[in-house]
């Protein structure tokens, strides 16, 4: 691929705080970038060069924006795939539509990544409340029930304890969805790897992830011993995944941790909230490693840039504790620019840097 050279424009559909992260990245190696996004707030808008606010189903505007944009990128894995074809038949589209598809489905997910040699927990597909009933006795209990879509941090699942659940877990769900077993796992972790139109990879170190409340709270680096020992495993099994889909971009696998190996969790196919510490913590940020692969230009350093690394997310109302982190030794504070705190609502985060 040749170069996209300086000055060029990067479209990226989707408004929220990674397209704000993509901009940002892209400003400094000399892009432009057009956010397509419906939002009513975009965050994205707030770093980027232009801003179309429009539905994506909106062929005259997909037309223009295909138009105004050298090549075309999205932030997130909720949007409709036909579009995205749409455009992909006009512009180059990085990550492809293939990637997008996997990703967006639970079932094919899984069955896929069992095809490249993945091990996801236990699971069954459900359609019907009958059919419920069949997976967790294939399944077991504890479980968790998972729409087939749409579903993120923490939304569109329930638990299970037991068989008696399941009544009330189908009422919430109402729909096609995955019963998944619970896994003993130590810690869960993350690969965040980039691969380039001409399939050379870069994957940055694993950091321990944590969650409260199904939200990612914490990511840690160095991780701890029982996360490092299935780095390389869980970061060929991502690399396998990439190739098989001809990804080109960042794409992030999440894994937990077992006396057994690394065990499947999902992806996502674009960067990622696990890997926001590397914008202070590695060489080179998810984001303009992203911008770099789409756009045909040598994949940067992954390396720390400190012997600890720690990302923390301001959820909800943790960022009114900004004035204390601006005064705090090492910390890196990042705001995402949204004018309303919600509960569950990621609104910034920190990168705390001990060297």
């Amino acid at each position: 691929m040749t170069p996209l050279p300086p000055g060029s424009t990067i479209g990226i559909l989707g408004g929220g705080q990674l397209g704000r992260m993509l901009a940002s990245a892209a400003a400094q190696l000399g892009y432009r970038t057009h956010v397509l996004a419906p939002d009513s707030e975009s965050v994205a808008a707030q770093t980027a060069s232009s801003l179309t606010r429009a539905d994506y189903h909106n062929r005259i505007v997909l037309a223009d924006f295909a138009a105004q944009c050298d090549v075309v990128t999205y932030e997130f894995e909720n949007i409709d795939v036909a579009p995205v074809e749409w455009l992909a038949a006009r512009v180059p589209v990085h990550p492809s539509p293939a990637s997008l598809k996997i990703a967006q489905e639970r079932v094919g997910e899984k069955r896929f990544v069992e095809q490249v040699g993945g091990t996801p927990a236990r699971w069954a597909a459900v359609a019907t409340r009958q059919e419920l009933d069949d997976a967790i006795a294939s399944v077991g209990t504890p479980a968790v029930l998972k729409t087939t879509r749409m579903g993120y941090d923490g939304k569109g699942q329930v638990r299970l304890q037991a068989p008696d659940d399941a009544d009330a877990a189908w009422d919430a769900i109402q729909g096609p969805a995955v019963l998944e077993a619970f896994v003993d796992f130590t810690h869960e972790f993350s690969i965040v790897l980039v691969r380039d139109v001409d399939g050379r990879m870069v994957s940055y170190p694993p950091p321990w992830n944590e969650h409260h409340d199904a939200i990612l709270s914490r990511s840690t680096l160095p991780a701890p011993a029982e996360i490092a020992q299935h780095w390389t495993q869980a970061a060929a099994l991502t690399g396998r995944i990439a190739d098989a889909l001809g990804h080109v971009g960042v794409l992030t696998c999440e894994f937990f941790a077992t006396p057994d190996g690394p065990v499947f969790n999902e992806m996502a196919p674009r960067v990622h909230n696990s890997g926001h510490w590397t914008i202070e913590g590695a060489v080179t940020s998810q984001f303009e490693n992203h911008i770099r692969a789409i756009c045909g230009l040598p994949l940067g350093d992954t390396a720390l840039t400190a012997a600890q690394v720690e990302m923390e997310n301001l959820i909800g109302d943790d960022w009114e504790r900004w004035p204390d982190v601006l005064a705090e030794p090492g910390a890196h504070l990042h705001l995402y620019g949204k004018r309303e705190a919600r509960a569950g609502r990621k609104m910034g985060h920190v990168t705390r840097l001990r060297r």
